[in-house]
């Protein structure tokens, strides 16, 4: 396939976007998560094969994906070198911050490692910088399209230009709901039917108002709005259940201002309207949301995998209180948001054949399940999902059935600059909701969801 540079001005805009959509586990797990931000490993502009005696020595970067990424990823691929002793792999953790800049001048300077690390809504844009080899030749070698979990195979391709592949999934990034269960059970709420549907979830959260948890009341739902990095997370769902998209078929018109994606809109913000949400809440970020939800001063919150973690490690016997089910079904059908990373092999790669080795591996049951028990996402390979990792917690079993249903965003070259956009569009919708604007006004929500596609289309324009 012929694939096209990406404009100079898609690239400066591409410089400027960080990774939205991407796995967020970094930021809204530990602090210690935050603190393994700084670079290690080799020099970033190391690209010559490298030799160290008989082995040869794959670079790798990745991002700060657990609390201590350059020994937790080493302890994975500790069994891998024991029976690869011609192979060595050379870690650089990359700073959230400046990762994608780092990526994008690799990419268009062909100085780079052999594999780098990438989230799902940014392989097509490096992709169609001509900068990625073409993996689809060696899924054999990872068990075939088949091994993966369905929603996250279309991230690894650029959309609308052909059925090659530039990544292998990674880690899965999601949301499902934490539920109190003492609260549900105070309000009369059965979690396992009375979260099915939106409709049915409303109706719980009107059950559950004015439940009080240690002698405080609790909020139904508790929700960050636009001071988070997950806003355009949080809002797909709604939008995807009411049948509304981001994109439409042509690949080059944002939709996300159709009739559709406005009722899922308006059906998600108008729970804080009408005080089933925490509008106090909606000043906050994700980690400080599960902090509140720790402490009791939410029955429910949406939240990643991650939280099962934090709650075992930090409160394990409020961890005992706590349910999860999968995200409810919206009137169009039932979507959960799919975003986490994938690994790619640069073009500029000398070491591509031990690069393959290295990717096969990590694609490999026991190492997709060893490293997202220091990460807290989830696996891509299906296999694991039938493994201890879900039948020794419990917690996890309402994300196994969200496999189903995972949708990843676009997998377009213009998606990672319009998140700006869709970000800065979303929020001045939570500031309508939070009437910083005056009383709130559902059709100035539609405004700002017009205006949003305008510029957003703009983007996709320059692909």
């Amino acid at each position: 396939m012929k694939v096209r540079l990406l404009s100079c001005v898609l690239v400066v805009m591409l410089l400027a976007t960080s990774f939205v959509g991407c796995s967020s586990k970094n930021d809204t797990n530990t602090s210690s998560d935050k603190a393994a931000t700084t670079e290690t490993g080799k020099d970033a502009g190391e690209t010559e094969a490298n030799k160290s005696g008989d082995k040869t020595i794959v670079t790798m970067w990745v991002m700060p994906n657990s609390g201590d990424p350059e020994n937790n990823l080493k302890e994975v691929l500790a069994p891998f070198l024991e029976q690869n002793k011609d192979i060595d792999v050379q870690l650089t953790v990359l700073d959230w911050g400046s990762a994608w800049t780092k990526i994008t001048t690799a990419a268009t300077s062909g100085e780079g490692p052999d594999i780098t690390q990438l989230g799902t809504t940014q392989v097509a844009a490096v992709a169609a910088m001509g900068a990625l080899e073409e993996m689809t030749g060696i899924y054999d070698k990872f068990g075939g399209e088949e091994a993966f979990v369905p929603a996250t195979l279309p991230t690894t391709q650029i959309l609308g230009a052909g059925e090659e592949r530039y990544a292998a999934p990674w880690f899965i990034d999601t949301r499902a709901l934490f539920y109190r269960k003492d609260i549900c059970e105070a309000a009369g709420v059965n979690p396992e039917t009375d979260f099915e549907t939106w409709d049915k979830f409303k109706a719980a959260l009107e059950k559950m108002k004015g439940i009080t948890v240690d002698g405080k009341e609790a909020a139904p739902l508790m929700m960050p709005g636009k001071n988070d990095w997950n806003v355009i997370h949080n809002f797909a769902p709604w939008i995807w259940g009411a049948g509304g998209e981001f994109i439409a078929a042509d690949n080059k018109t944002s939709v996300v201002d159709s009739e559709e994606a406005y009722e899922g809109v308006k059906f998600y913000t108008e729970l804080a309207t009408e005080g089933l949400m925490s509008m106090a809440a909606l000043e906050k970020n994700s980690a400080e949301v599960e902090a509140s939800f720790n402490a009791g001063e939410a029955a429910v919150i949406i939240s990643g995998a991650y939280e099962i973690a934090t709650l075992r490690r930090e409160q394990p016997e409020l961890a005992e209180k706590i349910g999860t089910a999968p995200f409810p079904a919206g009137p169009k059908g039932r979507y959960a948001f799919f975003g986490g990373s994938g690994l790619s092999v640069f073009k500029s790669s000398k070491n591509k054949e031990a690069a393959y080795r290295v990717i096969e591996y990590l694609m490999s049951t026991d190492a997709q399940v060893a490293y997202q028990r220091f990460c807290g996402n989830l696996p891509t390979v299906k296999a694991a999902y039938e493994t201890e990792f879900v039948s020794e917690e419990p917690l996890r079993e309402a994300f196994k059935t969200q496999l189903d249903f995972g949708k990843a965003y676009p997998s377009v070259a213009g998606w990672g600059p319009s998140e700006t956009l869709l970000q800065k569009g979303l929020s001045n919708v939570w500031d309508n909701v939070m009437g910083v604007y005056g009383e709130y006004k559902p059709e100035q929500t539609k405004e700002f969801l017009k205006q949003t596609a305008s510029e957003c289309t703009i983007i996709y324009n320059q692909q």
